[in-house]
């Protein structure tokens, strides 16, 4: 009978761990759901910002910055800066191996123009890098509005960093379209859906970081950042 009663106990401590495992598999898979639907519905959101995002019309700010991650984007602020839209250029990130010269060349600009009005940062590593090198440039230099010249799907991000950096600045977004949102099935392309998604992680893990005030690196080769005149 003692063994019997044993037996009896032990089976019944088992019920009750597979009954207490059932129930943290089945709310863990809730919460997965849950979780599941939330990034979801957020990258939906996020694309669809990112879609309906243009330049304006006539673009006027006191300078630009442009970060860069491409020649496309460098080429439109160049071009903004020729049509007056800024009265100087900051071109943020550029490889420390890179001159204003290469620059100037592959965007068939002028000499004077470069040697007046742009400026080169080469410290910058990230998008939180621009951000601490584009918030001293405008510090230095006293501008309030900025044209932010970048990728479509880049600029989120780069909006938060740079608003974080320097908040009493007002920046203008002027997106560079690489890809058409609005008008293509970019779901079905999976370079497109690849890099909006990439983007969108990096965008939440930024917005966390702000909710919670975490600190964070200042995304800079070395400390302080230099930036200098493109034609030196």
């Amino acid at each position: 009978m003692i063994e019997r009663g044993k037996w009896q106990e032990k089976a019944a401590r088992r019920r009750r761990s597979r009954s207490l495992l059932r129930k943290i598999l089945r709310r863990g898979f809730f919460v997965l759901l849950a979780f599941l639907a939330v990034f979801i519905a957020g990258f939906l959101q996020f694309a669809d910002t990112v879609a309906s995002l243009r330049p304006p019309v006539t673009p006027r700010a006191d300078a630009i910055v442009v970060l860069t991650g491409g020649f496309q984007r460098i080429d439109q602020a160049v071009d903004l800066l020729k049509t007056g839209a800024g009265k100087r250029l900051l071109i943020s990130g550029v490889h420390p191996t890179t001159t204003g010269s290469q620059i100037r060349r592959n965007t068939q600009s002028s000499p004077d123009l470069f040697k007046c009005c742009v400026d080169i940062g080469h410290e910058a590593i990230d998008t939180i890098g621009n951000a601490t090198e584009a918030s001293q440039w405008i510090h230095d230099r006293g501008y309030r509005t900025i044209l932010v010249v970048t990728n479509n799907y880049h600029m989120p991000r780069s909006l938060l960093e740079l608003r974080r950096a320097r908040p009493e600045a007002q920046f203008i977004a002027y997106p560079v379209v690489n890809s058409d949102l609005k008008t293509t099935n970019w779901l079905r392309n999976p370079l497109v859906l690849k890099a909006i998604l990439l983007e969108y992680g990096k965008y939440s893990i930024a917005s966390i970081r702000e909710m919670v005030g975490a600190r964070s690196t200042n995304g800079l080769r070395t400390e302080p950042s230099r930036v200098t005149p493109a034609e030196e």
